[in-house]
């Protein structure tokens, strides 16, 4: 017993206590704000097609995602050697796996909200391009990692192929309708390659060659593809939204309205009034109008100083190292964090067109939980690995 008492104590000298603080205040804050937005709404069913439920229903469903993710956690940056990710059976298991999820998805996926990237397991329900971050992340810190240690095959033809896979994982994503999923798992792997050590030669080559592409998808989703025009609706609401305030604007307009509710001290937490019935999703994408609108512009600000904290802490320790593989899963997760909080935040406050996209630890979802869990686990596993090696 005391063996196993003293091995925690080891472990846990080289863990930051500074993140792991930071992901419960924040998982708890959620757990907190999804009951407050969701528990009228789901006493009447508009959050349940029409199906009344327990007001805490997605309460006590986020609680137990948030303890699993939890634990996910702990043992990922107390338990696993990280360097495990360099092995290239270990990387070949999870990409291949990921996209053959992503297969499945599209045959026997449900949809909901217009995005058919679910499998239903009974109880609940994942969403399989959350996974493809994460696959994003490690495999291309491993492909990096191993082209800038063997000098000899830095080129950008050895980086063709392992970024073709992570296209291809794109591209079902975005054939499942979750575009916010696909801009997001791309502006990790970019944020990546900009960070990399590769030559601006070959970074701008990979640039050149995946811009066509996308530029041309844009062009036509916004232009021709009429099944999608909504995007382009989303589009001109962001320019003028109380313009169109009664119709597509609905959504934003509100979002607006509720963050102003707010002032600097909030209603009150449980008094929010744009979450009955104003907002269509006030416990997952509008998570944060209802925070601003009960708890106002201080806790607001807390929540972003929280958030900075993570981020921050991320990049110090990636500068600290010289080892890529360490450095690159750091600046991939922190870029992960920061991507998702910037494109939901910016959606609701008018910044950018609406996407869909969540808020890490704070919006309801099991799948984003478990998700972000894994990505801080292993950013932990890696400081854990970087401090181990300044004490040596």
């Amino acid at each position: 017993m005391l063996k196993i008492i003293r091995s925690i104590r080891i472990r846990m000298k080289y863990l930051d206590l500074g993140i792991m603080s930071c992901f419960i205040i924040l998982s708890i804050i959620g757990v907190v704000m999804i009951y407050s937005a969701s528990m009228v709404a789901a006493s009447r069913g508009s959050l349940t097609n029409g199906v009344p439920v327990e007001a805490n229903f997605f309460m006590k469903r986020q609680y137990i995602f948030v303890i699993l993710g939890f634990i996910l956690l702990l043992i990922i940056c107390m338990y696993f050697n990280i360097n495990a990710l360099k092995n290239s059976n270990m990387q070949k298991f999870i990409v291949l796996g990921t996209i053959a999820l992503l297969f499945l998805t599209l045959i026997v996926g449900k949809e909901i909200n217009g995005s058919k990237n679910w499998i239903n397991l009974g109880l609940f329900s994942i969403q399989t391009s959350e996974f493809l971050k994460l696959v994003a992340i490690f495999y291309l810190a491993f492909i990096l990692d191993k082209l800038l240690t063997n000098r000899r095959s830095y080129q950008l033809k050895n980086l063709v192929p392992p970024l073709s896979i992570l296209g291809l994982g794109l591209v079902l994503v975005l054939m499942q309708g979750d575009l916010g999923g696909t801009l997001l798992t791309l502006a990790i792997i970019a944020s990546i390659l900009i960070y990399s050590d590769i030559k601006n030669k070959i970074k701008l080559q990979i640039f050149s060659i995946t811009s066509v592409p996308i530029v041309l998808y844009v062009f036509y989703t916004l232009v021709f593809d009429s099944n999608n025009l909504y995007r382009m609706k989303r589009i001109k609401v962001v320019l003028n939204p109380f313009k169109y305030e009664n119709g597509d604007g609905y959504q934003l307009t509100n979002a607006l309205i509720s963050i102003s509710n707010g002032g600097v001290f909030g209603r009150g937490l449980g008094n929010g009034i744009l979450k009955l019935g104003y907002l269509p999703e006030p416990h997952t994408d509008f998570i944060f109008t209802v925070i601003a609108e009960e708890l106002g512009l201080i806790s607001v600000i807390c929540i972003l100083l929280i958030y900075g904290f993570i981020i921050t802490r991320g990049l110090i320790y990636a500068n600290k190292t010289n080892n890529h593989f360490y450095k690159l899963i750091c600046v991939g997760v922190v870029s992960y964090l920061f991507m998702q909080i910037f494109i939901n935040l910016g959606g609701i406050s008018g910044l950018i067109p609406l996407t869909g996209v969540t808020l890490p630890l704070l919006s309801y979802g099991g799948s984003s939980m478990l998700s972000i869990s894994i990505a801080l686990g292993s950013m932990l596993a890696v400081i854990r690995q970087i401090k181990k090696e300044k004490f040596i």
